[in-house]
């Protein structure tokens, strides 16, 4: 539980801050008390509020910043807006802010990940004295332990012996594990004194923390995986804060800097899962630590990486690049580079490249083996590099299995209609110069029937029109189970057996594809 006091102001300017975010959607007042007849006949305007609360203050001239406004939150949603409010009251009372007739606003938010209420009132009594507030921060902090039930004498005990386990060989890195738990320490004379919520919890002797030095903490293979790690989410991080959150959440270690907060002159790096202190600059120096790149330049650099992909494999896909840049927040769609909320398109030719691979792989899936199935599926997916694209060494058993399900077909005298019947199958007949070929776009799967020695007299011929409807029906026509052993099995878990259009990052669309079958008769 955190109580935020914000600074004080003498036109209750918190008014106007917390009505603002009430008319974007992201705040609600839910409670207004001690405010004459104002909301009685109406809603009150912002300035009918500010009026009031300037008036009821001026009944104390002496106090110049009668505004108390004080924002009070809790971790996640572990209490509702009611719990909170109910906190808030007893809070409030506790404070000096509860007498009857006090004026009170609060607002609910719903900007951030916690469930928070903004408080305004004035620092003026009903009787018109002046509310006390020496060290109104620290005593705000005992106000919460009390309400809570919190014992942060005990609670400061327990964390520094909890500290006391781990490895570290100074005072400063001792200092950066309490600071990590969210302490402040500092050393005068022969004692250290641990301080929380403004006073200082425990002190304890010099002697008692050095006798605790142990030899400082050096494994070279760690320090070299923390370097590493340090480096890749430095890159995808845009501040400190970022990386320091960034680090705590994936991999329980605290980045504590030393030293101005804008200008740190060195950290330490405290590992909680290992119970270690490491120097920051046995891993990394903290200028490099805290070389961040602007979007603009993160762009270029994944650019950058993006090309050098490309140069090192001038077939790789989207998909494949997506799974090399997707850890650092980043991936391609459609020729247009994303990253971090930051998009702009990607170098013409690095597009025409990706998207030309794109088309290569799923052509590739289908593994023809002849060059003549390989140039008609290159005619059909616009693939104009026929030499990029591998041909099979041999057939796969779901080639086989298809071949022998056709020949089942063309076989069965009952059947009237081979071209109905394949299309239920999922196939689409295509003719390439001399050759005929059924083709399944779903599964994968071309055949060429001359080659096979198919009986092509059974095919009917069919007008233009109707094949093109019948092609077009195939390719959006949905992937087929077959559930009876006679017909084509299911290849379950195959490269054949799914619509893997995901494995290049985008699918072809059916009016993009060259009806590369020419339909000779």
């Amino acid at each position: 539980m955190i109580a935020t006091i914000l600074p004080g102001s003498t036109n209750f300017h918190a008014v106007g801050y917390n009505e603002h975010k009430l008319s974007k959607g992201v705040a609600r007042l839910i409670e207004i008390q001690n405010f004459g007849s104002l909301g009685t006949f109406h809603k009150p305007t912002p300035s009918e509020l500010v009026g009031y609360l300037q008036k009821y203050s001026s009944q104390n001239s002496r106090i110049r910043k009668p505004q108390f406004h004080v924002a009070i939150s809790c971790k996640g949603h572990e209490m509702s807006e009611d719990e909170l409010l109910d906190f808030a009251h007893q809070y409030l009372k506790e404070m000096g802010y509860g007498e009857s007739g006090q004026p009170l606003l609060v607002y609910s938010h719903y900007d951030t990940e916690n469930t928070h209420l903004h408080i305004i009132t004035s620092r003026v009594a009903p009787d018109g004295r002046k509310i006390q507030h020496s060290h109104e921060r620290r005593r705000s902090q005992e106000v919460i332990d009390r309400i809570l039930g919190n014992d942060r004498k005990k609670k400061t005990e327990d964390d520094i012996d909890a500290a006391k386990q781990y490895t570290f060989s100074s005072f400063a890195q001792f200092k950066a594990i309490m600071v990590s738990m969210g302490y402040e320490v500092y050393q005068k004379d022969e004692n250290v004194f641990v301080k929380h919520g403004g006073k200082v919890q425990k002190e304890i002797p010099f002697s008692e923390i050095e006798s605790l030095f142990k030899s400082g903490y050096r494994k070279r293979t760690r320090c070299r995986q923390l370097r590493s790690i340090l480096k890749k989410y430095r890159d995808v991080s845009s501040k400190k804060e970022e990386l320091q959150k960034e680090l705590k959440t994936k991999f329980g270690i605290d980045i504590v800097f030393f030293g101005k907060k804008d200008t740190p002159y060195g950290y330490m790096l405290v590992d909680h899962a290992n119970k270690t202190v490491i120097h920051g600059a046995r891993v990394l120096a903290v200028e490099e630590l805290l070389d961040f790149a602007t979007p603009e330049e993160r762009l270029n650099r994944i650019e950058d990486y993006i090309d050098r992909l490309l140069t090192l494999n001038p077939k790789i896909t989207q998909s494949e690049i997506y799974s090399k840049i997707r850890k650092q927040r980043a991936y391609i769609k459609k020729g247009i580079i994303y990253f971090d909320g930051q998009n702009r398109p990607l170098k013409p030719f690095m597009a025409e490249a990706i998207d030309r691979n794109n088309r290569i792989a799923m052509v590739e899936m289908f593994s023809p083996a002849t060059e003549a199935e390989r140039d008609l599926l290159c005619k059909i997916f616009k693939v104009s590099r026929t030499d990029l694209v591998n041909l099979s060494l041999e057939r796969t058993h779901y080639y086989t299995d298809a071949v022998n399900r056709l020949r089942e077909i063309f076989n069965d005298e009952t059947v009237t209609s081979i071209r109905r019947q394949l299309h239920e199958e999922g196939f689409t007949i295509c003719h390439d110069e001399d050759a005929t070929y059924a083709i399944n776009f779903k599964q994968h799967i071309i055949i060429n029937l001359t080659e096979e020695n198919f009986n092509l007299d059974r095919l009917r011929k069919q007008p233009m029109k109707q094949i093109e409807q019948y092609q077009a029906q195939q390719l959006t026509k949905p992937i087929l189970r077959f559930s009876n052993k006679a017909k084509l099995r299911d290849a379950g878990g195959g490269s054949h057996s799914e619509n893997r259009e995901w494995e290049v990052g985008q699918k072809i669309n059916n009016d993009e594809i060259n009806n590369g079958c020419s339909m000779k008769r």
